[in-house]
């Protein structure tokens, strides 16, 4: 078997069935993250140096870009966010006391000076949403880093500080892991979760604070999207009252709102975005932040933590840590490891499922070797002190390493009924038991057939696995 095998660097676990408690400040029940993504003058536009017009995001319904040509009505529509949205949308908020992130396409916010200052004297954190608002799934990873590293710079010079969030959006398999590399707090372009999480990149840890394209109101200039006001404020209401009613059960998230200055900022929709505010300020803990005092949270209360991660490892450092979890049967944990293992498997039940797949694929032959391999409970190399270490802890913890001469006797007996009998000792896993449970076990089991034996032996070999992945994992 070679070093290499397949691996799927999906996270398709995530926090699982229990994820951490939040902690957010003052006990809130919910951290409400609104977004301003302020993209007019950074748009696929001949001015701009770009082949076509923009077609994306706007009042006009199936555009296509124009090669060659500027299209004055999508240009018109994108000055309208800069000269009015974005101000009708200021007043919103500095009005209401919430602070805003804003995602700001460099190349945007340095042909918007005033909105810049506004935004800055309201407090409002700026983020970097790219160099230009374009689609980097065809680009090289060259052209992407190039980009990215020229929109930080522009960016610190219009703003005269380095961003310490980005948001690509129409991003590229490469995307986070450029971005990661630049140094930023925290990274939105994924849509993977509704709490913080940390993404392992080489040998660092990356802060992600995934984004919406739900709770969004680009879904108004969108296919099945919102058609009104009243299905935009109906949407967001019912978000926030789930994540709401989840904070009260000990799972706090997060609700991510995206916002576009020429689309929230029409009149026949901020209001809409304003009985929003209005009806989440009538609730106690309710903690309005910006993504960069998130993720301070985060980071201060929810460390990346060091753990074991099995999709991760070579080869042999796998083996020498699992081979021995399926007793004396290290093929078993050569099986998984050729298995396409990934994040969902760095835990003790994803793990568990990788090497019981090997266990119950291999013929009846191979899994009655691996019952052969288990010791007698209590047998002679208990006595010999010849158990592996998992055994030895395993027998200890239901006390049967400290018999009576009875108990001990009745053990040798059972022992050797049931072995003469089935072909195979008497498997159980002890940490499920007391001395007495063990003993019943014994008694009864000894009186079925051998192929339900040989059934409920090797459950019994995967039960036993399966808390000792526990112990590690």
């Amino acid at each position: 078997m070679t070093e290499t095998a397949p691996r799927y660097p999906r996270d398709m676990r995530g926090y699982g069935a229990h994820p951490p408690d939040a902690a957010w400040p003052g006990a809130a029940r919910i951290a409400v993250s609104f977004v301003l993504n302020y993209e007019e003058g950074g748009e696929n536009c001949l001015l701009h140096g770009d082949a076509a017009s923009e077609a994306f995001l706007s009042e006009i319904v199936g555009a296509q870009p124009w090669p060659g040509q500027r299209h004055w009505n999508m240009e018109s529509i994108y000055d309208y966010g800069a000269r009015a949205g974005f101000w009708r949308l200021h007043r919103l908020f500095t009005g209401a006391g919430v602070p805003l992130t804003v995602y700001g396409v460099a190349t945007a916010l340095a042909r918007s000076p005033e909105q810049v200052e506004a935004m800055q004297a309201a407090g409002w954190e700026i983020a970097s949403h790219g160099l230009k608002w374009i689609d980097y799934k065809d680009y090289t990873e060259v052209d992407e880093r190039t980009d990215m590293q020229a929109a930080i710079k522009l960016h610190h010079e219009v703003t005269g500080e380095r961003p310490k969030g980005w948001y690509t959006g129409r991003s590229s398999i490469n995307t986070v892991r450029l971005a990661a590399e630049q140094g930023f707090d925290w990274i939105s372009d994924t849509y993977d979760d509704d709490r913080p999480h940390w993404m392992r990149i080489g040998n660092d840890d990356q802060l992600i604070l995934p984004y919406t394209l739900d709770c969004n109101d680009m879904r108004f200039a969108t296919p099945q999207g919102f058609n009104s006001g009243d299905q935009f404020f109906a949407y967001l209401r019912d978000t926030f009252d789930a994540l709401y009613a989840e904070g009260a059960d000990g799972f706090a998230g997060m609700m991510s709102i995206g916002l576009h200055c020429r689309l929230i900022g029409r009149p026949g929709r901020v209001q809409a975005l304003r009985r929003f505010v209005e009806y989440i300020q009538g609730f106690e803990g309710v903690w309005c932040a910006r993504r960069v005092d998130i993720a301070a949270h985060w980071r201060a209360h929810h460390p990346p933590m060091d753990r074991l991660c099995p999709s991760k490892m070579g080869r042999a450092a796998f083996l020498d840590q699992f081979g021995g979890i399926f007793e004396h049967s290290p093929w078993i944990a050569e099986g998984a490891y050729a298995l396409e293992l990934g994040p969902a498997h760095d835990t003790a039940g994803g793990l568990h499922n990788a090497m019981a797949r090997v266990f119950r694929a291999a013929s009846p032959e191979a899994r009655l070797k691996v019952l052969r391999a288990h010791p007698d409970l209590a047998g002679k190399l208990a006595a010999a002190k010849r158990l592996t270490e998992d055994s030895t802890t395993e027998q200890a913890s239901a006390g049967l390493d400290a018999l009576t001469d009875a108990e001990r006797a009745e053990f040798e007996a059972l022992n050797k009924a049931y072995t003469e009998k089935h072909g195979f000792p008497f498997i159980i896993a002890v940490r499920d038991h007391d001395k007495t449970g063990i003993l019943r076990a014994f008694q009864r089991r000894l009186t079925h057939g051998s192929d339900t034996e040989f059934t409920e032996a090797c459950k019994q070999v995967e039960r036993i696995a399966r808390l000792r992945l526990e112990a590690l994992l």
